[in-house]
């Protein structure tokens, strides 16, 4: 209690908490049985209580009982298409403000809720759900929540099955599903996968669900599966010889498509755009890795160390067998590649790769080169590096290093001698940003079409960087920090492929040179770096929704200079 203003005249007295004591006296009064003036009956049960508080505190009572309706009058109400137990227990919320949600009872709550318009309740119990995807209910769960017309719930449950789609589609629900529920999963740019081959599996399970039933939808299903990017060998021995396949001239005519992206890249352009666009799921949740870099005294490090976004920490994964900073690293099929490097006395082509089940890193073919300050990035089924140092020289060379073989080609060169530039798959392309040849530091960037074989220069930054950081969100393309000659930069430019223009975002907090950017969980984060004076251990993030950096959890092991990767987490 107290007074709310004062005068020489009068006090205004306010008891803050009248309302709170008053509601659990009316529902003594309710349980008593007094001075109710209405009764709710559903199916068998019947529930007694005030018009005024029902109309106070539950949208549907306020417009029946305010507005003249028929009901507004009578004594007793018959309520239909609510749970009698749910429209009880939102009854006693209307009195406590208190419900119980649990397994049990939370898709007849929501419905009751949302019947009612408690939307509070409604969200309380979506949230509740949300909690509990799992890849053997998601989808049930995204139709019960359509029948609802609860967009979050439904947006939730679409991003959950893009982010575990193999494992969604492992599931009865997933094969129960009807062909334009599953055309409308299998189209999305943003399913994660590991590759095209999970999306084609996934189909070919779901048509010899019912064979005879469902082979007809095979050729529109195959339609939405990205052959193209199909490796040849799995073209051949497994999409060519599945007899569903054979047997329909539709789905022949879309391998031989496939067959002619990978045999006859002349003819690449008359393909859909949309057949060789490479999937991306932006909000996946994964480990961030640190690899390499440098102690405070600039000594290089073999340590890697993992960010687990869940419990919000650094600690201590598995080393590499060699001393690497200034490494180029990339994550395919959910491993960790690490490039080359500078292990104190020479640069390095070795390579080696991190398999986060076994825990273990071993190494694969050597690089041609010789590369320190390198760009890695993957995209398809290859793994691309470019440019660097070789001890004497930047460099313009690019290669390519297929996983399934175990080995690396030359490409054609960049345009350009970068060395400390930054690299990255966007929409189909590697671009190469920044970095410079040893004289000159560059806003120059350029992109490889890997199926034309060519690079092309494209519109520059607002600003020279070397030494930069670069990741992709939400299909625009980010540069952050590095330093431009004379300064060491925290601004932060954002690329646009639509509109074709760079533009300022917030800058980070601090300056970053040398820092690691990656996306994860739908926003950026800015990894380590050099301010100019020190090496730094400091982790920031962006979120493009607020348009803002906050700092997260430092890195317990590094202090900057360190190649990173994410590796998604697996759904159980």
């Amino acid at each position: 209690m107290q007074p709310e203003t004062e005068n020489e005249e009068c006090i205004i007295f306010q008891q803050l908490d009248l309302f709170s004591q008053g509601f659990p006296i009316m529902e003594e009064i309710r349980r008593q049985g007094k001075l109710c003036d209405v009764t709710l009956k559903v199916d068998s049960q019947s529930y007694s209580a005030h018009r005024i508080v029902l109309a106070a505190t539950i949208p549907y009572f306020n417009a029946m009982f305010t507005h003249d309706m028929v009901e507004s009058k009578q004594r007793e109400i018959t309520i239909q298409g609510i749970d009698s137990s749910a429209l009880e227990a939102l009854v006693n919320f209307a009195y406590s403000g208190r419900v119980v949600i649990d397994s049990n009872n939370v898709q007849s709550l929501m419905v009751g809720a949302s019947f009612l318009a408690l939307h509070k309740v409604r969200d309380a119990c979506a949230d509740f759900l949300k909690r509990r995807f799992h890849p053997n209910n998601v989808l049930g769960i995204r139709s019960f929540a359509d029948t609802l017309c609860c967009s979050p719930l439904v947006e939730a449950a679409d991003k959950y099955v893009q982010q575990y789609f193999n494992d969604v589609s492992l599931c009865d629900e997933f094969l129960s599903l009807s062909q334009n529920e599953l055309i409308d999963i299998v189209r999305r740019d943003e399913l994660h996968v590991i590759s095209e081959e999970q999306v084609f599996e996934a189909v070919m399970r779901w048509v010899k669900r019912d064979p005879e039933g469902r082979k007809k939808n095979l050729p529109q299903l195959l339609a939405k599966v990205r052959l193209p990017l199909l490796p040849p060998h799995y073209l051949a021995d497994r999409v060519a010889t599945e007899e569903l396949i054979r047997s329909s001239h539709e789905c022949r005519d879309l391998l031989d498509e496939a067959r002619d992206y990978h045999l006859m890249p002349e003819r690449r352009s008359l393909l859909q755009s949309f057949r060789i666009k490479p999937r991306c799921c932006n909000y996946v949740m994964g480990h961030i890795f640190a690899v390499g870099g440098l102690t405070k005294t600039g000594d290089s490090l073999s340590t890697v160390e993992v960010f687990d976004p869940i419990v919000g920490r650094w600690q201590l994964a598995e080393a590499m067998s060699m001393l690497r900073s200034r490494v180029g690293v990339a994550v395919m099929r959910n491993r960790l590649y690490a490039f080359g490097g500078y292990n104190g006395s020479e640069r390095l082509s070795t390579v080696e790769v991190f398999d986060p089940q076994k825990r273990v890193w071993n190494k694969v073919s050597p690089m041609h080169c010789r590369r320190s300050a390198v760009g890695a990035a993957a995209l398809n089924d290859c793994l691309y590096v470019c440019g660097g140092y070789d001890g004497v020289t930047s460099l313009n060379t690019v290669e390519c290093y297929s996983p399934d073989k175990d080995e690396w080609t030359m490409v054609p060169n960049m345009i350009r001698h970068r060395s400390a530039g930054g690299v990255v798959a966007f929409e189909g392309y590697i671009y190469a940003l920044g970095g410079h040849d040893g004289l000159s530091i560059f806003d120059s960037v350029e992109r490889y079409d890997p199926r034309t074989g060519q690079w092309t220069s494209v519109l520059p930054m607002l600003t020279r960087r070397c030494r930069l950081g670069v990741a992709t969100l939400n299909g625009k393309l980010y540069v952050c920090g590095g330093y431009d000659g004379s300064t060491f930069l925290q601004s932060v430019e954002m690329y646009d492929p639509i509109l074709n223009q760079w533009k300022f975002v917030a800058p980070m907090n601090v300056m970053r040179s040398r820092v690691a950017l990656v996306a994860n969980m739908g926003k950026l984060w800015a990894i380590g770096g050099y301010d100019g004076v020190s090496n730094l251990s400091t982790v920031e993030v962006y979120d493009p929704n607020t348009d803002s950096w906050s700092f997260v959890a430092s890195m317990c092991a590094h202090e900057g200079g360190v190649g990173v990767g994410v590796i998604p987490i697996c759904k159980d």
